[in-house]
């Protein structure tokens, strides 16, 4: 065989005699800082006895055998020696980083089941709204045995973002992670395909806040007859209270299963990073975009061309369908988001550092500069992922409002506190996220009354005293500590949503007694 073939050694040539060894000359050879020949030299001293002629032995054949016995020993004692001291050096030079290595995470086993059919899915709203529904789509999928296709991203929403799913969420991860509940694939088979670009789809518009009866026996039977069934919205398509095992489910999801891309998470990281070397941050969700504004009808602190402007937009857009609105009777019932100049005194109220890192989860502040300048006099250190990071960093999420709402997402997880000014989809998600991850403050505001005694201060009913101490009061427990959530059967936007308090997922609380003992309540 070809690997057996030596240039210079046969197989009668392995073993060497010593004559052979002694008649041919040693080619000179350095080990360490040591020579063959020294090192001879050395044995050789060691074993001469010279002290006395008398004393002199005659050089038998066995004393010459014992010789290069004792010398093969010590050689290999020498080399064991610069191995170890090889070996010793190797480590000091390697660095503790390069010898780390990512364990792969674990997937579950896939659920082996009968699939009773396909379900696709187009969502509907923004990241966060489309999130949660993802979430109750995966619950519903897992509940009626039918494979799930990776969901559609809304892309004919007022922001026209073309991301998809793949660009936002780590797909693979997804699927896998939920493989032992729902079989989740990233297209139909072929022959479905094929069908329907033959037939059609059917599609279907759920019923809001629906229990799984509904599923059951209103929906499971179109999966029957068509096999592939598409439903056309995912936005609060299940009520906020079910049976604990689709709440556990639809939790997975949401704080396992749904992980950020590592190109978003990245970016993201580096954000905190920046903030974290200045010390503490807060992540003020100022919801006061253009968007926001003409959708609610909320103007307070616009001027009259302002108010044009928001109005012409609202009544633009199709989808919106309340048009006419009263935007005094609006914010007097708590329904718009703060202005900066309220929110500033919110904060203040609140005795919030007015040192802190403020970062600025949002779109583009209507106005820009000139509505921020009441909240930048009392906070001047306002920061946005814009001014943070560098053109290059941005660039994948220019013209992607989804990705940057991610972005956004990940870096409030991580803040010292959380307060949104308004109630909208991403303020409740991240409030119960936050829970989720062990009760971090998330100040959630009650603006039926702060507004109240915002008025009330500025018209000099109250001193800042009373203002202050009255707000406190009024949120100590709006903090994002264990509490309640609040159920009015067949009123479920009245209750608490379920994302926002998901406390059949939430860790237990542990409660210190008169006594001093510690107990743990089963559930919030």
């Amino acid at each position: 065989m070809e690997d057996s073939k030596h240039d210079d050694v046969g197989e009668n040539k392995a073993f060497v005699g010593v004559d052979e060894v002694e008649d041919k000359p040693c080619n000179f050879m350095i080990i360490g800082n040591i020579s063959l020949e020294k090192l001879k030299n050395l044995i050789t001293g060691m074993i001469r006895l010279d002290k006395s002629k008398s004393l002199m032995l005659p050089r038998s054949p066995a004393f010459v055998q014992f010789g290069l016995w004792v010398l093969g020993i010590t050689s290999m004692m020498v080399l064991l020696w610069i191995f170890v001291f090889r070996v010793a050096k190797l480590e000091e030079t390697i660095s503790p980083s390069a010898l780390q290595f990512e364990p792969s995470p674990y997937f579950p086993p896939p659920r082996v089941y009968k699939n009773e059919g396909y379900l696709m899915i187009s969502t509907n709203g923004g990241l966060n709204q489309m999130r949660a529904g993802i979430c109750d789509m995966v619950a519903i999928a897992r509940f009626l045995n039918v494979t799930l296709v990776v969901p559609e991203l809304d892309k004919a929403s007022f922001w026209h973002d073309n991301s998809q799913f793949k660009d936002i969420w780590d797909v693979d991860y997804f699927i896998k992670s939920l493989a032992d509940e729902v079989r989740i694939i990233k297209q139909l088979p072929p022959r479905l395909r094929k069908n329907v670009q033959r037939y059609g789809l059917y599609s279907k518009t759920l019923v809001s806040w629906s229990n799984m009866s509904y599923y059951y026996n209103k929906v499971f039977p179109r999966f029957e007859k068509y096999e592939v069934v598409h439903f056309t919205k995912t936005d609060t398509r299940l009520s906020n209270n079910l049976p604990v095992e689709v709440q556990k489910l639809r939790c997975r999801v949401n704080y396992e299963a749904l992980r950020f891309t590592p190109a978003i998470e990245k970016v993201g990281k580096k954000i905190i990073e920046i903030l974290r070397e200045k010390g503490p941050f807060l992540v003020l969700h100022l919801r006061y975009e253009m968007d926001m504004l003409a959708f609610s009808g909320c103007t307070e602190g616009c001027n009259a061309k302002e108010v044009q402007e928001l109005t012409r937009m609202r009544y633009g857009v199709p989808w919106w369908k309340e048009k006419e609105i009263d935007p005094k009777s609006k914010r007097e019932a708590g329904l718009c988001p703060l202005t900066p100049e309220e929110t500033a005194l919110a904060l203040r109220a609140f005795d919030i550092n007015p040192n802190i890192q403020i970062y600025i989860a949002a779109g583009d502040i209507y106005s820009g500069e000139r509505r921020l300048a009441g909240l930048k006099a009392f906070y001047p250190n306002l920061v946005k992922k814009e001014t943070l990071l560098t053109p290059s960093d941005l660039e994948p999420f220019q013209n992607h409002s989804n990705r940057k709402a991610a972005l956004d997402y990940f870096v409030s997880l991580d803040s010292n506190i959380f307060m949104p000014t308004y109630e909208g989809n991403m303020a409740k998600v991240i409030e119960g996220h936050r829970r989720f991850l062990g009760y971090k403050m998330t100040i959630s505001l009650d603006t039926l009354v702060l507004i109240s005694l915002i008025d009330q201060y500025k018209n000099g009913t109250l001193s800042w005293n009373e203002f202050s101490q009255t707000v406190k009061a009024v949120h100590a427990n709006r903090m994002g500590s264990p509490s309640q959530r609040l159920q009015f059967p067949g009123k479920p936007k009245q209750e608490d949503y379920f994302y926002a308090n998901p406390q059949e997922c939430l860790p237990p609380v542990v409660v210190t007694t008169n006594k001093g003992k510690q107990m743990k309540e089963k559930e919030q």
